[in-house]
């Protein structure tokens, strides 16, 4: 089962073009799912029932496992059951007829405005990495991408006259989004006093670069968040996504439409954000520029 595990991530890789982080996830959902399976004694992936299935969905409730992680790891199995029907690998789905479980609806956690520029505010300016965390921190709440698109971003992906920024979301969606003039500036700071002392070789296109001078990762990411969160005495979660939610939150109480939000974040589902219209790029420069309190 490993080696079909791995063959269906190989795919995932190569024709939909998933992002790292959620390869991994398929995979390490996959492989508990097998470890299951051998453990329990319930035969192959060949043998597998819709029994076998819900009773290893049970075994995660009894777990204590969240309806959340249960219905991400029943997606995991829908996929990779589709695939190996399709390869005929196996005869049938047995996850077919399965509903994933309903999901509780919660409101996103945000911070105030004065909470985030308490943030923006703790990185030292006098210093390389504090220049480079100010960056990173300003571009994330001017723009709301999502951490895996932030530490994707390579030198030509800026453009900070034209005032965009271009990244590549999920499904290898390409998006463009505005950039805000306070993190503008700050961009240009990090770039012109900061990067050429961290980066490691010429030859690296990666925006941002850890203190080996190589492209950053997200947990390294998380943990300057979740350091300078601390350093600012914000007692609520702070994480990159809760600035990606305070982005989307700050833009609608200032009275930016749904469309134009739902275009900058870069969500496929429109249910996700209830949009149900094309915004068109010079729509989203004018909604930004009027209601970001950055812009």
């Amino acid at each position: 089962m490993n080696s079909l595990i791995t063959e269906f991530i190989d795919y995932l890789n190569s024709q939909r073009g998933l992002a790292l982080n959620t390869l991994e996830s398929y995979g390490r959902d996959l492989r508990q799912y097998s470890d299951f399976l051998e453990q329990h004694d319930a035969g192959t992936l060949s043998d597998a029932t819709r029994a076998t299935v819900v009773t290893y969905l049970m075994h995660l409730q009894k777990q204590g496992k969240a309806a959340a992680t249960i219905a991400r790891r029943l997606a995991a199995l829908r996929a990779f059951y589709q695939y190996l029907v399709r390869e005929q690998r196996v005869d049938k789905d047995p996850t077919a007829s399965l509903e994933s479980p309903k999901l509780e609806k919660r409101l996103p956690k945000v911070l105030t405005v004065k909470e985030v520029e308490q943030l923006l505010r703790q990185p030292d300016q006098a210093s390389p990495l504090g220049l480079r965390d100010r960056a990173m921190l300003e571009l994330l709440y001017a723009t709301g991408i999502r951490v895996s698109e932030l530490i994707s971003l390579n030198l030509g992906d800026v453009s900070l006259d034209l005032g965009y920024m271009r990244c590549v979301g999920k499904g290898a969606k390409e998006r463009v989004v505005p950039v805000g003039s306070i993190a503008a500036k700050c961009m240009r700071d990090y770039l012109s006093e900061a990067r050429g002392r961290i980066v490691s070789t010429p030859e690296e296109r990666a925006l941002f670069v850890n203190h080996h001078g190589r492209r950053l990762t997200r947990q390294g990411f998380w943990k300057i968040v979740k350091r300078y969160a601390r350093d600012a005495k914000i007692g609520k979660e702070s994480t990159p996504h809760t600035l990606r939610h305070s982005f989307a939150t700050h833009l609608l109480e200032n009275g930016a439409d749904l469309r134009s939000v739902q275009e900058m974040l870069g969500h496929a589902d429109i249910s996700t954000t209830q949009i149900y219209t094309h915004v068109t790029k010079g729509r989203l420069k004018d909604v930004y520029a009027r209601t970001h309190p950055r812009a």
